[in-house]
């Protein structure tokens, strides 16, 4: 007659794993960057290429709804090049506007007015209305801004600096055609398109 041993039930301490969760959920926490609201949010077209844009020698030019609006990497490339706009253009920045322009998101409005959105919160800067960096004929200040960032990234970083357009799928081709104006004219013939990745058809 086979003796039947009494089963106990088996208990497993889960204190390790829970200890070992909230660290790893602490270190996610920790080290996540919040993602920067954009300045001016543009429905990209889609595309099935797939390029990663440079992270530092770039120059990013936004366009929707009739407005550009410009970006730039690197800190000390932005601050030369708002030094040498604000020279030509007679305004002045104190350090402190500096230091928070040269970690700023791109802007979009006249020289004159710069000063203003650098003072804002980063949250009260997408809600500012601002209208687009001027890019008329007679006031091409967006044309200064990328001779300026051009020649302050050479001066910085002994490179070219490149040029991305990122423009609303919706745009009137009038928009950015104008916008590939002015970057032929300084001869600038290479520039990258930003696009969304769509999945590939077969």
């Amino acid at each position: 007659m086979a003796v039947k041993t009494q089963k106990k039930a088996t208990s497993i301490d889960m204190t390790a794993m829970c200890d070992v969760a909230f660290l790893l959920l602490t270190f996610f926490i920790l080290t996540a960057t919040a993602k920067v609201p954009e300045a001016l949010p543009v429905d990209m077209p889609a595309s099935t290429v797939q390029s990663k844009l440079p992270e530092n020698n770039l120059a990013t030019l936004t366009i929707g709804k009739g407005k550009v609006f410009f970006d730039l990497k690197g800190r000390e490339v932005r601050v030369k090049a708002l030094e040498m706009m604000a020279q030509k253009y007679g305004v002045e920045f104190t350090e402190d506007d500096k230091k928070e322009f040269s970690i700023m998101e791109g802007f979009g409005v006249p020289i004159g007015n710069l000063k203003q959105i650098i003072e804002m919160k980063s949250a009260e800067r997408s809600k500012a209305g601002q209208t687009g960096v001027p890019k008329d004929s007679l006031d091409n200040q967006l044309a200064e801004w990328i001779q300026f960032a051009r020649r302050a990234n050479i001066d910085i970083n002994d490179k070219e600096l490149e040029i991305a357009i990122k423009g609303d799928a919706k745009e009137e081709y009038p928009s950015i055609k104008k916008v590939m104006d002015i970057l032929q004219d300084q001869g600038i013939n290479s520039f990258s398109l930003v696009t969304g990745l769509r999945g590939k058809n077969f």
